[in-house]
């Protein structure tokens, strides 16, 4: 019957139990190694081996290391009023509210798209000795939505017959729960574990562009080159730690079928679905303070098979390369294959570079795609797409960025109607 539970199978038993096993194996491979190291990491510096989105990375970015083009003391008592919130009970508050519109050349269907999305968020520091270890409530509720009769900029990729996502997290989904997990700092801040309603993104596959709020528009220059299936935020368990001064590893697992949307179903779909996906990642960072300016890591990831979404397992590999070139350019390489799985891409290969003249102030990005197709989840004898993305981030104020975006698409896939198309957009972000 649709919609029924049995008891877990042996097999389902062993699936669960073989990736809580992985990750206590890989907890025991850090205790040495994070003695060694504990008095050298910056305990003052949160969620090192996170991505910018991360929440308390996002707190960070947003108070220390933003510098706009004309200062201001906007809401100067709002800002103090959080400070002394911070400091008196450890409870670090923030939010911000963003819109982007696109604008399509060429269309068999919808060509343009307009859409708003409001974040709450924060974060709880309950423990903390001091000295690195450190136990934190980490949260962030969402609205996600389209403007009047638009359809919202997630859904103009497909529109326009292109095998991608332009801005995923615009949805029109409406109140969502992002993130509602603990985040536990051990060994002097060299072992960090997150478990509860996780979005793996924020530590799967990290570089400094990939934020769809702050960096690239295009889904091909974020979190796994759109050849990795990223599920929906949800139930999860993630562990990460450095090695020595320099060497980390990364692992886990979440949750498939989550929707964020109705997050009291995600117990059920963990305990009673099993179907997963699981991610190990290796890498190395020149140092900690810069971590993912100067960086090589592999990612390797498992997606089970979803029944109820007739989606394949698979596994897949990403390769990412980054470095900080003469404290303005930000290079990237960026590579990822998919056997399966249910991605968008089966192999993508990503090159381009970001430009700010001060750290933390305006941003221009240049990147290029070249992507085939997962013949898995579109059917075979589909063109290979290229896109070409620009950005320019304006900084007007501490609170406030404009981004006018441009991209070029070359045989878009799904489109064989249009050789190519120009995709215009502008993007806005309000931060408090």
């Amino acid at each position: 019957m649709p919609g029924a539970r049995y008891p877990m199978t042996d097999r389902e038993q062993y699936s669960l139990a073989s990736r809580l096993s992985g990750l206590l194996a890989l907890v025991m491979s850090f205790q040495v190694a994070a003695q060694e190291d504990a008095e050298r990491i910056d305990v003052d510096r949160p969620g090192s081996l996170a991505g910018p989105e991360q929440v308390e990375n996002r707190l960070h970015i947003d108070s220390n290391q933003v510098t706009p083009m004309f200062p201001s003391s906007f809401a100067r008592g709002y800002f103090d009023w959080k400070d002394r919130i911070r400091e008196d009970h450890g409870v670090s508050l923030g939010g911000d509210y963003s819109f982007a519109y696109l604008k399509a050349t060429e269309s068999p269907g919808e060509d343009d798209a307009f859409g708003g999305m409001y974040r709450f968020f924060g974060s709880w520091e309950v423990t903390s000795d001091g000295e690195g270890n450190s136990g934190a409530l980490i949260w962030k509720v969402e609205h996600r939505h389209a403007y009047g009769s638009n359809i919202p900029p997630a859904s103009l990729g497909f529109e326009v017959g292109y095998d991608g996502l332009f801005l995923p997290p615009f949805s029109d989904q409406g109140a969502r729960l992002t993130n509602l997990y603990w985040r536990q700092r051990m060994k002097g801040g060299n072992l960090v574990f997150v478990g509860g309603f996780v979005d793996v993104t924020d530590y799967v596959d990290v570089y400094m562009l990939a934020s769809p709020w702050t960096g690239f528009f295009n889904f091909a220059f974020s979190t796994g080159s759109a050849s990795m299936p990223v599920p929906n935020e949800g139930l999860g368990l993630g562990l990460g730690g450095y090695l020595n001064d320099n060497l980390y590893m990364i692992a886990g697992f979440a949750d498939s079928n989550s929707d964020p949307a109705n997050p009291g179903d995600g117990f059920d779909t963990f305990f009673n679905d099993h179907e997963y996906f699981s991610h190990f990642e290796i890498g190395w960072n020149s140092t900690r303070a810069t971590a993912f300016l100067n960086n090589v890591h592999l990612t390797l990831w498992h997606a089970d098979e979803r029944k109820a979404a007739a989606t394949p397992d698979g596994w897949g590999a990403n390769i990412s390369f980054s470095r900080l070139v003469n404290e303005h350019w930000t290079t990237f390489l960026r590579a990822g294959y998919a056997d399966d799985g249910g991605s968008l891409l089966e192999t993508s290969l990503v090159g381009g570079f970001g430009y700010q003249t001060v750290p933390g102030g305006n941003q221009l990005g240049v990147a290029y795609n070249w992507g085939k197709p997962n013949e898995s989840t579109w059917g075979p004898d589909l063109d290979n797409q290229h896109t070409l993305e620009m950005f320019y981030r304006i900084q007007l104020w501490k609170e406030l960025a404009i981004t006018p975006d441009i991209q070029y698409i070359r045989k878009p896939a799904l489109n064989p109607e249009d050789d190519s198309l120009w995709v215009f957009g502008l993007r806005a972000r309000l931060a408090f």
